[in-house]
């Protein structure tokens, strides 16, 4: 075992402290990652405040990891000491099951092995990166190109692939309007992949507060929703709509901006539920759906994508000492558009 430091939130909504914690000796499939960059995701606040239930404590956030491998187990063959390598939301599945076989980890059928506040197979609670080193085996392991800094890279290690992964499978590209949703961490990365893809990308915001930054990072088109009109002018537009917000919409009113056998995919994931009149799916032929990061293998394109592409997140980096008042910020909307913590002041 080696003992590394660590920000970990000791209970439920307690503010994160800095504290030791043991990750388990190198196995033969294993990589030792320095950690060099750690993005803040709303998911980790939503998990350090039991929002979605249940959590395991002491937890130590973390699923935006970005590192170099400082030593391999004695079978590793993809990766050796002094690679770039980057860790996302899972860091283990079965392996056996039909989705795990077809690169669809993320929907392991027993369960994927989350990077935090899970259980590994070795019975022991998993802890993330905010901490200095992790231990992940190989094939929970993605490369990150040269072409893409260390620091906003990690952010695409969930932003990143949450939203590449259903504009690819709902086929964003020339010909296509998008919409994006809100943009904050992962909408911000929606609007950059969907212009690359070769969409035309319109962003959906409360407000037009952020249109200049919306338009800098390849939005054609900016909308409040909080003005009606918007839901009039644009009725039956869009081929694709992803929703990365967090709060509960009117979905009946967000459908109505499909055009026929349109998809409105979701991301953001609301703590509470949300109400849904049935027509408004069947009237034309609709899609609600969701959609959750991707595999290893999608992952892995991801990266290479947004490194060909020149995509990386909008950051501010932070001290490790900074975390619970970046917390507050992003429930402020107050982040333009990730924090990442330099993993080197833990």
């Amino acid at each position: 075992m080696t003992t590394v430091a660590a920000y970990a939130a000791p209970a439920a909504k307690a503010p994160l402290e800095r504290t030791t914690i043991e990750r388990r000796e190198v196995g033969e499939f294993d990589v030792l990652i320095d950690i060099k960059f750690a993005g803040i995701c709303h998911s980790d606040i939503h998990q350090a405040r039991e929002g979605w239930g249940e959590a395991i404590f002491p937890m130590v956030p973390g699923h935006e990891i970005a590192g170099v491998v400082s030593e391999v187990g004695s079978g590793v063959t993809k990766f050796k000491a002094g690679d770039r390598v980057g860790v996302g939301c899972m860091v283990d599945s079965c392996r056996e099951c039909e989705n795990c076989k077809a690169g669809r980890e993320q929907y392991c059928v027993k369960g994927n092995v989350p990077t935090y506040n899970g259980i590994g197979k070795d019975g022991e609670p998993t802890y993330g990166g905010y901490s200095q080193k992790v231990v992940v085996d190989e094939n929970y392991v993605v490369r990150i190109p040269d072409g893409l800094s260390l620091d906003v890279a990690a952010p695409l290690l969930c932003a990143g692939i949450t939203l590449y992964s259903p504009l690819k499978r709902w086929n964003a590209g020339p010909g296509k309007k998008v919409a994006i949703v809100g943009l904050g961490g992962l909408g911000h990365m929606g609007v950059k992949i969907a212009h690359a893809l070769g969409a035309e990308v319109t962003v959906l915001s409360q407000s037009l507060r952020k249109k200049d930054d919306g338009l800098k990072l390849g939005a054609d088109h900016y909308y409040a929703t909080s003005d009606p009109k918007t839901f009039e002018e644009l009725a039956g537009t869009f081929d694709l709509i992803v929703s990365t917000v967090s709060a509960p919409l009117d979905f009946n009113a967000y459908l109505t901006l499909l055009k026929t056998e349109g998809a409105l995919v979701n991301v953001g994931a609301p703590e509470e539920p949300v109400s849904l009149n049935l027509f408004s799916v069947i009237g034309g032929g609709k899609t609600l759906a969701g959609s959750m990061i991707g595999g290893i293998a999608e992952t892995q394109e991801m990266l290479d994508f947004c490194a060909e592409h020149g995509l990386g997140a909008e950051i501010e980096l932070i001290r490790a000492d900074e975390i619970n008042e970046a917390y507050e910020r992003v429930l402020g909307s107050d982040v333009r558009y990730r924090f990442v913590i330099d993993t080197a002041t833990i």
